[in-house]
């Protein structure tokens, strides 16, 4: 034993050799470009590119510009706003969102990029500029604003590379400031006008890059416009699929829908069919919907392992003392009901749904890890230092049983890992009591809560009950090591809540979180407290270190080390440039990707549009999706009525979605809304708990879609959403 921990204090090496190791070996932002030496601009240089903005008034001969400049070290250069998505990395103009202020068109440079061939991209031009570079945009200034006082802020992304390295893309923010003449020659602008302003309409349709694999390909400007498309066909025509024929909803396809009569300041919503009502008899019926509710969700896939975790301490204390028996049972019931009361509180003053947090990837990050450690202690490879958890050891067994903590945080983790579950009876539930006053949301929870923890109080009491459970022996940890696999199930499950940028970084942060967990077992039962302690903080830093490495990344100096997040994010967003609008990579979020295109062409008519606000988190939304939406008698309704069906997907926190819902006064799903024809300013809106009769009767009030006539011609702006006038 002595040799033993001998070799353990003298292993301290182990884990901080292996965070170096890892850290120069994650992924740099800038690829394979990405040089440790540090004359290549110095590892701990000054910044390499400034940034500066300024913006004018519009005169009768051009609108308002923004000028953006960047002013690059000799040697350095950075990459076009144009640069082809095979190459590197482009740069990016992002504006903050700004009511008084909006973005119109692209950015172009006073100046045409270098073009060249590169070995690192083989076939494929680059584009580069260096010394001083002045990007211009137009842009719309609300007229009530004094442009005096204005400041228009924003973040140039660029990657500044010397003939022998690269450094990671740097985000530069600026302010830009009214001038009273541009800072550019007069005879630069207005040859770069055209392709600033593209046509009347200053609209930015999707476009493709153009074609750079050619270094001989003259140079072309992306167009400020691209042809429509054909009419598309909005009224679903096949209704035989088990689903609904949702079509995804875009605002651009919702405002041509709809027709130029809408409008979001003077629309009033019509609730008079949301289900707002509240009796003494549908209070009773619905706790014990959500008791019943609970009672199911013990046999949900979500918490089966913590559920057999429980059973083998049934096992463990078959016969013992009744009263201690009780005990412990109702310590893991307060375990249970701390979390739905927390959750509670959530869904009160947040507003936060069932299943609400799953949207927040840190929140999915930290379930997988805590998740994957449950896993690995089921199957063995480290021992929970709590007296009556799984992966105890024997020692720990013999020394003492279950006690308070254990039960308590075993009804802790029960219920965070029931989540991302649902059952029959409590989604219906929970639907109707967000709806309800916060007294209410309280008493279903809590109904929900007393439901999954009303079979171990009845087993508490009466432990008798047990006695089909076999007897304690070698199955039950084969049983224990089931139960590790089906949480890792539940791991692949919660990845399916992540965006796949975040991937690769989770699942290198579950195999810090293995090696952590490895060596703080590895110290042994017997080994000294403060042994102890120091594997626990030697493990934490580990996983700290591999955190920063992981996600955020290191920055020393200016230069950033790791990001493996910003890594993944870049590629994905490379592959996704042949898919996406080109405008909403050159300025970033504040223009929804489509924002300032036309409407697509629709058949001349009058339509009836439903709109279902839903996530993949919302356990509410698929309850009503399954139950109420997509049911016989409601589809009758919606294709004789032929209904317009959008799915609006918030899962991710879509900009158009979260746009949408604040025209109509929410900031939670499930939200249904039905824009009657010909009247769109008068929806019918849904939230919380509704029925298929309530869905029927809406339908025939909005009444039918009619092909005939005009959507309008008019092109009045939508709160900055349509084209320029």
């Amino acid at each position: 034993m002595t040799d033993h921990r001998r070799s353990v204090a003298n292993s301290w090496w182990i884990p901080a050799a292996a965070t170096v190791f890892l850290s120069l070996m994650c992924p740099h932002p800038a690829g394979a470009q990405f040089s440790l030496n540090p004359g290549a601009g110095g590892l701990f240089g000054d910044p390499k590119v400034r940034v500066k903005a300024v913006f004018t008034e519009a005169t009768p001969s051009r609108p308002a510009l923004l000028f953006v400049q960047a002013e690059i070290d000799p040697g350095w250069h950075i990459y076009s706003v144009t640069q082809s998505g095979d190459g590197p990395r482009p740069t990016i103009i992002r504006v903050k969102p700004d009511q008084r202020a909006r973005v119109l068109g692209p950015f172009v440079p006073n100046r045409s990029p270098e073009r060249k061939n590169e070995e690192a991209f083989p076939g494929i031009a680059v584009e580069t500029h260096d010394g001083v570079v002045w990007w211009v945009a137009a842009i719309e200034i609300d007229p009530a604003v004094d442009a005096s006082g204005l400041t228009i802020q924003g973040v140039l992304n660029a990657q500044p590379c010397d003939a022998s390295a690269c450094l990671p893309p740097q985000d530069i923010p600026f302010s830009a400031t009214r001038v009273a003449a541009p800072p550019i020659a007069e005879d630069v602008l207005a040859a770069l006008l055209p392709s600033i302003l593209g046509d009347s309409s200053h609209s930015i349709e999707e476009a493709s890059p153009p074609n750079r694999s050619d270094p001989t390909d003259t140079e072309k400007p992306l167009p400020a416009t691209a042809p429509q498309g054909g009419l598309i066909s909005p009224i679903p025509n096949d209704w035989s699929g088990s689903d609904l024929p949702w079509q995804p909803f875009t605002m651009r396809t919702f405002l041509a829908l709809v027709g130029d009569e809408f409008d979001p300041d003077a629309m009033q919503a019509n609730v008079g069919f949301t289900n707002t009502k509240w009796s003494w008899q549908e209070f009773v019926l619905k706790i014990l919907a959500g008791f019943l509710g609970g009672i199911i969700l013990n046999v949900m896939p979500c918490v089966l392992p913590v559920i057999g975790l429980k059973l083998l301490s049934f096992v463990q204390t078959a016969g013992e003392n009744r009263r201690r028996a009780f005990v412990l049972n109702a310590w893991y019931s307060a375990g249970l009901l701390s979390i739905f009361l927390l959750l509670a509180i959530l869904a009160v003053f947040l507003k936060l749904g069932w299943g609400y947090l799953f949207k927040f990837a840190e929140f999915n990050v930290v379930m997988a890890a805590i998740v994957f450690a449950m896993a690995l202690a089921f199957l063995g490879v480290w021992s929970i230092p709590i007296p009556g958890f799984v992966g105890s050891g024997k020692a720990v067994e013999l020394a003492q049983k279950e006690g308070a903590a254990g039960a308590f945080i075993k009804g802790v983790l029960t219920t965070i890992l029931a989540t991302p579950c649902t059952g029959p009876f409590m989604g219906a539930a929970l639907a109707w009591a967000f709806s309800q006053p916060p007294g209410v949301v309280f008493a279903v929870f809590l109904s929900v809560g007393l439901g999954m923890a009303s079979p171990y109080l009845v087993i508490g009491a009466f432990p008798e009950l047990m006695r089909f459970m076999p007897k304690p022996g070698p199955w039950m940890e084969s049983f224990e090591r089931v139960m590790g696999f089906v949480l890792l199930g539940t791991v692949v499950y919660i990845f399916t809540y992540l965006d796949w940028p975040y991937i690769a970084p989770t699942l290198g942060l579950l195999f810090a979180v293995w090696a952590a967990l490895w060596w703080v077992e590895r110290t042994g039962f017997t080994a000294s407290s403060s042994r102890k302690v120091r594997a626990w903080l030697e493990a934490a830093a580990f996983v700290a270190v591999m955190w920063l490495l992981l996600f955020p990344g290191i920055r020393v100096d200016g230069r950033r080390w790791g990001g493996l997040l910003s890594v993944m994010e870049h590629r994905f967003l490379r592959r996704a440039m042949s898919v996406v609008d080109l405008q909403l990579l050159r300025e970033g979020k504040q223009i929804v990707a489509g924002d300032q295109a036309e409407k697509p062409l629709v058949p001349p008519g009058r339509y009836t549009v439903l709109v279902d606000c839903t996530a993949d988190w919302c356990v509410n939304c698929k309850t009503l999706e399954a139950t109420v939406l997509n049911t016989e008698p409601v589809r009758r309704a919606l294709r004789e009525s032929k209904v317009v069906l959008l799915q609006a997907d918030w899962t991710h926190e879509s900009p158009e979605v979260t746009r949408f819902l604040d025209w109509l006064g929410f900031q939670q799903v499930p939200v249904v809304v039905i824009f009657p024809a010909g009247r769109p300013n008068e929806p019918i809106v849904f939230t919380g708990m509704f029925t298929q009769r309530d869905i029927v009767q809406a339908v025939e009030k909005a009444g039918p879609s009619v092909l005939a006539g005009s959507l309008g011609g008019s092109n009045r702006k939508i709160a900055g959403l349509s084209s320029g006038e």
